[in-house]
């Protein structure tokens, strides 16, 4: 009797051990998601464009490609690798997140730059000639997925970074649940704004009353601007968070006058304000300055990437 109630009493402090592991792993990724903040608004943003001008019965099904995707993207190939590098090459994340940040500012320019000079794309002309909705649908999902691959990436990487974990399956388990709760957040969020048109059209049709079919209508009528607005917050998104991983990852190798400078600007900024704004003001001052860095740096390598790095790629032998 008595070996059975110490067994039970073994039992019941692993499961208070376990319970408490638990409790650390969600404590851990809630500090590590927060500081992911502006790479998922970005992400958020973004993919919306991509079931623009499908019908409405494709819409959810893409975006539950897409985020299936972003799954596999976060857990199956970049969680092994963060505890990788995390453990033995911890050297190699800031480089690496300055070549995502990189992707970042390249894609925010070149979006500016086309809206700024209108110019044709030749892989958006082959998909506009090519008359198979599947193969666009095919297509659009896969740079969604690229382009979530780089977001991720980001995600995880910021998360390892401010994990304090005390070994590597705690920082597993950690990464796991920050990268499962940042795909349901936000294609979650997603899959909510590409459908409030639908939502408003059927209020239009099929409400009680004249305020139910108003606020249909007016739901309607609203999408199209929610839609452009989430496009050009998307952009901004992309050069903030793009300019601050680079500012951020020339502080970390040893050039931070330009970090220093620009910290500088926005503290004398946002003192010259009430002090009830200078939080905020400071906050904004910081964030423009990285993205005004990140459009520059950006619009640098538009010429790089078009010119040099894309001819490169398409001279890679495929397979027949």
């Amino acid at each position: 009797m008595s070996g059975l109630l110490a067994l039970l009493d073994d039992v019941a402090g692993i499961a208070k051990v376990a319970a408490a592991s638990v409790d650390d792993v969600v404590a851990a990724a809630g500090k590590a998601g927060t500081k992911t903040a502006g790479v998922i608004i970005d992400d958020a943003a973004v993919t919306p464009k991509y079931v623009q001008g499908f019908a409405p019965a494709r819409e959810l099904p893409i975006i539950w490609r897409i985020a299936r995707g972003s799954v596999f993207n976060k857990i199956v190939l970049l969680l092994p690798v963060a505890l990788l590098l995390a453990n033995f090459a911890p050297w190699l994340i800031t480089p690496l997140l300055m070549i995502g940040g990189s992707y970042l500012c390249f894609e925010g320019a070149e979006k500016i730059f086309h809206v700024l000079f209108p110019h044709g794309s030749q892989a958006i002309e082959e998909d506009m000639s090519v008359k198979d909705p599947g193969h666009l649908e095919e297509q659009k999902v896969k740079g969604a997925i690229k382009t979530d691959f780089i977001l991720s990436a980001e995600i995880m990487t910021i998360a390892l970074a401010a994990i304090e974990a005390p070994n590597l399956w705690m920082q597993a388990a950690t990464l796991a649940v920050v990268g499962l709760g940042v795909t349901i957040a936000v294609y979650g969020s997603v899959a909510m704004i590409v459908k409030m048109d639908d939502v408003g059209l059927y209020l239009a049709q099929n409400a009680l009353t004249p305020i139910g079919r108003g606020f249909g209508r007016g739901l309607v009528r609203a999408m199209p601007s929610v839609m452009k607005t989430l496009s050009i917050v998307g952009t901004a998104a992309m050069l903030w968070v793009g300019g601050s991983i680079i500012i951020h990852g020339m502080e970390v190798l040893g050039f931070a006058w330009l970090g220093h400078h620009i910290h500088d600007w926005a503290y004398a900024i946002g003192h010259s304000v009430s002090e009830q704004w200078v939080g905020a003001v400071e906050w904004i001052s910081k964030a423009m300055m990285d993205g005004v860095f990140g459009l520059a740096w950006g619009f640098v390598l538009i010429p790089v990437a078009t010119k040099v790095i894309g001819p490169m790629l398409s001279k890679t032998p495929k397979a027949h």
